[in-house]
């Protein structure tokens, strides 16, 4: 019934509610003195500027390690990408999904949200054992190690 994001499939979606959108799915990890108080301001930052870019997602933020969902229309998610890559607030940027498709929104009310890390780790290990690309599973292995010397919750 629901796909591996949530989303309802096949009959459940309302087919005229449906529009192009991209989404972009990433870990990555908090350079050094990047704390909950700085997480605080980028969330602050992403909300009005995502309002005005069509944007929605949410951002996961524990032991150092961002985890973000974020979708909208393909031009403003490549722009924000590349603005990502540019932040020297995180580094080892681990792209755990992105694609363009017809489909309702996941987070339609959230300009950017902050949410608990509690299952973080869970994510990143699945990200891990499916991950292809070396450079990712070498990045994915260092934020796992970072979380297992700082537990969650804690900078």
């Amino acid at each position: 019934m629901f796909d591996e994001y949530g989303i309802p499939r096949g009959a459940d979606l309302n087919e005229a509610a449906l529009v192009p959108l991209c989404h972009f799915v990433y870990c990555s990890r908090a350079a050094e003195g990047v704390d909950d108080a700085e997480v605080s301001r980028i969330v602050e930052v992403a909300q009005r500027n995502n309002l005005a870019h069509g944007i929605t997602g949410v951002l996961v933020f524990g032991s150092g390690v961002f985890f973000q969902w974020i979708e909208g229309p393909a031009a403003e998610i490549q722009k924000l990408i590349a603005t990502l890559h540019r932040d020297k607030r995180h580094h080892d940027i681990v792209s755990l999904s992105q694609s363009e498709e017809e489909r309702e929104r996941l987070y339609p009310n959230w300009d950017m949200e902050k949410v608990e890390a509690a299952d973080i780790r869970l994510v990143l290990q699945d990200a891990l054992e499916n991950a292809e690309d070396k450079n990712n599973r070498v990045a994915l292995t260092r934020i796992l190690r970072q979380l297992d010397l700082s537990p969650l919750g804690r900078v």
